[in-house]
């Protein structure tokens, strides 16, 4: 049951589903001490080889603003990440950068924790809705990500981007059933008409979310994008 759940979910949202997607190749490499930071309930972990050495950190007020409270994450506050000087040899930053207000300061506490040579995969969306408001300040293009990257001490940096134009299309149209279905912001009886017309586009929703898919795996031209998964490695320590 809950392997079909979490098909269903990726195959629904596809912001996740494209993340799953490219992790699903990445993380099953990661050899080592791997630290997620920025983890919540712990989505990807599952991917991990079984022998590697697994460092969950979030924010202390995650519980209190999300909802996540895992009993083996290092909770902090402030800016520095509870990680030694090259504890880890994977960074793991999936959808948390965009949250930051200063991003090149955690760039920095990421390159701080690596060893030298150590990866960094970081996801970040770039067609998304305004989420978790207001603690959600940025969108980020390609140039962007290599430019704060290497102010931070990366090098070797390489974006790719998580489907085209039609998976962002069926990312809209989803969205949009999605608040009919919540009543598009009202309450009571008021909400009814909203969520009758979201419950008639059902099928609408399930083909959007069909060619979505579709759409991730044959993205095409890609300058409009779900997100985009980073990669880069630490430079090399003097």
């Amino acid at each position: 049951m809950g392997r079909i759940k979490g098909a269903l979910r990726r195959f629904a949202d596809l912001q996740f589903g494209s993340i799953w997607r490219d992790l699903a190749v990445l993380l099953p490499r990661a050899q080592g001490t791997v630290a997620d930071v920025g983890c919540g309930a712990q989505p990807f972990r599952d991917l991990l080889p079984a022998n590697i050495r697994y460092v969950a950190i979030d924010i202390a007020d995650a519980e209190a603003q999300f909802g996540y409270r895992t009993p083996d994450t290092r909770y902090y506050q402030g800016e520095v990440l509870p990680l030694a000087d090259g504890e880890v040899n994977v960074a793991l930053c999936t959808e948390t950068l965009e949250h930051v207000r200063d991003p090149v300061v955690l760039l920095r506490e990421l390159a701080r924790g690596l060893v030298s040579g150590g990866q960094l995969i970081l996801t970040v969306p770039f067609a998304a809705r305004w989420h978790f408001v207001p603690h959600d300040y940025w969108r980020y293009t390609p140039s962007g990500l290599a430019y704060l990257l290497s102010a931070a001490g990366f090098e070797a940096v390489r974006v790719y981007a998580r489907g085209g134009a039609l998976a962002v299309a069926a990312y809209k149209v989803l969205g949009y059933v999605l608040l009919l279905l919540a009543g598009n912001g009202r309450r009571g009886m008021r909400s009814m008409p909203w969520r009758f017309i979201g419950l008639c586009l059902l099928p609408v929703a399930a083909l959007a979310a069909l060619l979505g898919n579709l759409g991730l795996r044959y993205p095409g031209s890609a300058e409009d994008t779900l997100g985009y998964t980073v990669l880069a490695r630490r430079a090399d320590r003097q």
